[in-house]
């Protein structure tokens, strides 16, 4: 290992628009040509292409989960092996930074690139630490479409309240965190309303097949997976049955008009399964490795949503072992 690293910077991310300039001429005076920020997904591609050319072994990711993904998207099909991607060193500033809050290297701006020099240069007082995650690989059966990786993806309830926050209504009256408070309050209030409860109670008609198993047709009132070991402000809806094996996939099931939804809303919302809830058929956890999702409904990775397709059907696979650098 050396003490050179790229910098993959996205000038669209939230944080990075008011970036300042003294970080980016500092940034590009300290890297030189390792100094990237491609404004393209063909321009992303050539560049990962051309640091797979030149073997380097560590990228800086500044950007939110959004750009996270795209960089490993396009690290997954490039000249990198999949058994050897390089490490990554993810510095928050996009409008969600989930992944970040798990694996982030903890600094931004010049400090991180500086830190993370001086630390690979061996520095005896620097000190950075690896967590490994598996991605997860969204990919089309029987269509051409490239595979998309990411870390947080769910459907049912979760892709109706990423639509809310979509809306032209929400985008452009709030900021980002303002954002974040105005889409649960106004999924809240739906939810609550007697009018729109029964419908988003009901649920989405869906098929979940794990690791291999035929999934039934049935309506799912929430589906979440991560492949994350943590989030933020120590929210956990999944839980593993005892002596069940981490298989890269953490996922959560909430069937259709599930009970005492309040209550258990309430349970995960501060990292905690109650035994009832372990018990109760109305939700499920675990940890698999392949799951097959067949629905009409769209699916959210990170943020972004994606159609299932003509056939309504996709693979949601643990991926290859990413390596993350921590400060």
């Amino acid at each position: 290992m050396t003490d050179r690293f790229a910098l993959i910077h996205n000038p669209r991310s939230r944080r990075n628009l008011k970036a300042d300039r003294h970080y980016l001429k500092a940034a590009q005076a300290m890297l030189g040509p390792l100094f990237h920020a491609p404004e393209t997904a063909d321009a992303l591609r050539e560049t990962i292409e051309e640091l797979a050319h030149q073997n380097v072994d560590c990228l800086v990711v500044d950007g939110g989960d959004g750009t996270v993904g795209r960089v490993l998207s396009v690290l997954y099909a490039s000249s990198y092996p999949n058994h050897k991607l390089p490490t990554i060193a993810v510095l928050p500033s996009g409008n969600t930074n989930l992944i970040a809050a798990d694996v982030g290297f903890g600094l931004r701006g010049i400090k991180a690139l500086e830190h993370l020099r001086a630390a690979r240069a061996g520095s005896a007082q620097l000190a950075t630490k690896i967590q490994r995650r598996q991605p997860l690989v969204i990919s089309w059966p029987g269509q051409t479409r490239a595979p998309e990786l990411g870390f947080f993806g769910g459907a049912g309830a979760f892709t109706r309240a990423i639509e809310i926050a979509h809306s032209p209504n929400i985008m452009n009256t709030y900021a980002h965190d303002a954002a974040v408070l105005a889409t649960l309050a106004i999924t809240a209030r739906q939810i609550l309303s007697p009018s729109l409860r029964q419908e988003w109670l009901n649920g989405t008609m869906a098929a979940l097949g794990l690791d291999g198993q035929p999934g039934d047709i049935k309506n799912h009132f929430l589906f979440l997976c991560t492949g994350l070991h943590r989030l933020t402000h120590k929210i956990w809806p999944f839980w593993r049955a005892p002596g069940q094996p981490d298989k890269g996939i953490s996922y959560l099931d909430v069937g259709a008009r599930p009970e005492h939804l309040t209550k258990a809303t309430w349970n995960l919302m501060r990292g905690k399964v109650p035994a009832w809830m372990q018990q109760s058929s109305s939700y499920q956890s675990g940890s698999v490795e392949r799951i097959r999702l067949r629905t009409a409904q769209s699916f959210v990775l990170d943020g972004e949503v994606l159609e299932t397709g003509p056939e309504h059907c996709l693979d949601i696979t643990a991926g290859p072992v990413v390596s993350f650098l921590q400060a």
